[in-house]
């Protein structure tokens, strides 16, 4: 069989509508993936935000109450040391969730909220340090030689009061990730 002439550009038309359909499908599934990517990167930000945003409100409100039980009676007795112990299980939950920190695009957000976590680390150990070595001291001496190691107690204490304030402005700043204000809630 013989191929006229007026076959070859039905043939090629046929070739060309192929081809057109083949590029068309593979921009449409390359923009559906990028779109599904985006989807998820947001997804993974929000449920980031929203963890460290529970974190760090949990955090503030159980420092609030550490602060108000040391204003009551002994000032480390024990609800003020098992609040303390409270927030050093909530900079736990933090340690163990820190990989998500990074699901979080704003960077200075992300270098803030570590730099928070560990300055109430440090805050919280500076408290339990000198209080673990003053219990220690049986009988306590009456010569005024534990002095330094209550007010190292009390140094710590000042700290983390120092670096919860800025909890309120973190938690602001996880607010639009996390699609929700954590300041709405009644403390």
């Amino acid at each position: 069989m013989k191929l006229g002439a007026t076959d070859l550009p039905i043939h090629s038309e046929t070739l060309w509508a192929v081809v057109l359909g083949a590029l068309l499908a593979t921009l449409s599934g390359l923009v559906a993936t990028q779109f599904e990517a985006h989807l998820r990167r947001r997804e993974r930000e929000h449920d980031a935000a929203l963890l460290f945003g529970e974190i760090l409100y949990t955090l503030k409100i159980l420092i609030r109450r550490a602060d108000e039980a040391r204003g009551r009676g002994d000032p480390y007795g024990r609800i003020t040391l098992r609040l303390l112990s409270a927030v050093r299980r909530e900079l736990d939950i933090y340690d163990r969730n820190r990989e998500a920190l990074y699901d979080l695009r704003d960077a200075d957000l992300r270098i803030r909220l570590h730099t928070l976590v560990v300055r109430l680390g440090f805050g919280i150990e500076s408290v339990r340090d000198p209080h673990e070595a003053l219990q220690s001291l049986t009988p306590a001496p009456q010569d005024g030689s534990t002095d330094d190691l209550a007010a190292a107690r009390e140094a710590g204490f000042a700290f983390l009061m120092e670096s919860a304030a800025e909890i309120d402005d973190l938690l602001q700043a996880l607010a639009r990730p996390a699609g929700r204000s954590f300041a709405a809630r009644s403390d």
